[in-house]
């Protein structure tokens, strides 16, 4: 009673605390819903809105583009703000009811402020993210243009470097290329992108990581020809492979002395010089490092209108060749023609297994059939079993690595041609079956086109 009677009796000071508690806890609701939507808002939704011409998006591209302007200063208006209101409500409660009272004011500003100031506004936040950013966009720019709570952050935050030093926030979030392979995965798996569109995505993020190496024609699949064959030999090489350029040696496979091609032959002949030794069509070849990024030969192509070079090894000698087809399969996958007659790389073996190419790469064999096989100096799967072996492989030979039996079914000479897969139970260690990804393209072999591409602009 005597509770109800001192709240009957509240003095002007009183009511002037009320007003403020409530007028601080809207802006700690605010300031919760601005800080989680604008830390959510991308650099590129910010931009789209900005172009869509949204109410508040010039003001909120502004922020995002510069958390560092505002974050600090925000922060400190939400600290203020809920630190006054919890001393205004402790100080009014105690004048009200007491001792007592002040515990119990306590405990409800405690449990009321959770649910209105944190939770509610962060969760709606988050909910409607897009919708609050814009609604917030404005009113925290002035707030965080106004001069003396500007600088007052940055008093605080020289205070804090020098307890602990450093350069503070210069740029806002970024995203790794882990995490927006995990979003691609799951915006797939929920279905808001195609499974197709995801695995160009992580195509795209892979190929800046990748090296001629990896893509080049190896050396013992090129076709080549001799300077001094016959424009009329040359000519039914070309028709046999179905190629619109072949590389020419001049005194060996390491003296590649350029390119001829497939239109420059049939040119010749009509004019009936069949007979001309091939050195005189032979038109210059680009030559690149094995480590050069496939993404800077991209540009490079494109950009000099060439499409083959001719790859070299840290020694100086020929280590393959590399085509525009090589860069751009590995964006969409292999790219095969009616002109192609190649095995499959894989070829699912009944009770199990998987029978692969022993040029297919370590990458592409993780991707396609979901193991976890180690990578090295190596690139391919033949790479992986003579590492294994420490020699040269026979039909038959077997290794275990990472829960997967790799077993060479057949050797051409010293080169591992084929290569079967088992993944291996990692308690019993008995085989499992080994299913290739749906999505994937088991038809053409990877890397081998023996130097195939388009023709010439």
């Amino acid at each position: 009673m005597n509770g109800l009677l001192a709240a009957a009796e509240m003095g002007a000071a009183d009511i002037w605390m009320s007003v403020a508690i409530v007028a601080l806890t809207i802006l700690s609701i605010f300031t919760a819903m601005a800080e989680t939507s604008l830390l959510r808002i991308s650099k590129a939704k910010a931009t789209a809105l900005a172009d869509e011409g949204k109410p508040g998006s010039e003001a909120l591209l502004q922020l995002v583009l510069h958390p560092e302007r505002w974050l600090n200063a925000l922060l400190l208006v939400v600290l203020v703000s809920q630190i006054v209101q919890a001393s205004l409500m402790g100080v009014l409660a105690g004048n009200l009811f007491g001792g007592l009272g002040v515990l119990i004011g306590v405990i409800v500003n405690v449990s009321v402020m959770y649910v209105l100031a944190e939770t509610a506004p962060k969760t709606w936040a988050i909910q409607h993210t897009e919708r609050t950013a814009l609604l917030c966009a404005r009113p925290v720019k002035l707030l965080v243009d106004f001069a003396p709570l500007r600088l007052l952050a940055r008093l605080y935050i020289g205070i804090t470097n020098v307890i602990l030093p450093g350069k503070g926030l210069k740029e806002g979030p970024y995203v790794s290329e882990e995490e927006l392979l995990a979003v691609t995965a799951e915006a797939a798996e929920a279905q808001s992108i195609e499974a197709d569109e995801a695995r160009l995505i992580e195509s795209i993020i892979e190929f800046g990581d990748t090296v001629v190496r990896e893509v080049m024609v190896p050396r013992p699949d090129m076709v080549t020809v001799d300077s001094d064959f016959r424009v009329a030999d040359v000519m039914e090489v070309v028709l046999l492979n179905g190629y619109s350029r072949v590389p020419v040696l001049g005194e060996g496979i390491d003296d590649v002395i350029g390119l001829v091609f497939a239109k420059d032959l049939m040119r010749a002949e009509r004019d009936g010089r069949e007979d001309e030794p091939v050195a005189n069509l032979v038109r210059p070849a680009v030559a690149v490092p094995e480590t050069k990024p496939v993404s800077e030969l991209l540009r490079e192509m494109q950009a000099n209108t060439f499409h083959m070079a001719v790859v070299i090894d840290e020694y100086g000698g020929t280590a393959g060749l590399v085509t525009l087809e090589d860069l751009i399969e590995e964006l969409v996958g292999e790219i095969v023609d009616e002109f192609d007659v190649e095995d499959a790389r894989l070829q699912p073996i009944a009770g199990g297994g998987v029978r692969v190419s022993g040029g297919l790469t370590i990458d592409d064999a993780n991707d396609l059939l979901d193991l976890d096989l180690p990578e090295g100096e190596f690139d391919t799967i033949s790479g992986l079993v003579l590492h294994q072996l420490g020699r040269l492989a026979a039909t038959g030979d077997s290794v275990t690595v990472d829960g997967a039996r790799l077993t060479v079914e057949r050797v051409q000479a010293r080169r591992i041609m084929r290569v079967r897969i088992d993944r291996l139970d990692p308690d019993s260690g008995e085989v499992e079956a080994v299913a290739p990804d749906a999505g994937a393209d088991a038809d053409g072999e990877g890397g081998t086109d023996g130097g195939r591409a388009d023709d010439e602009p």
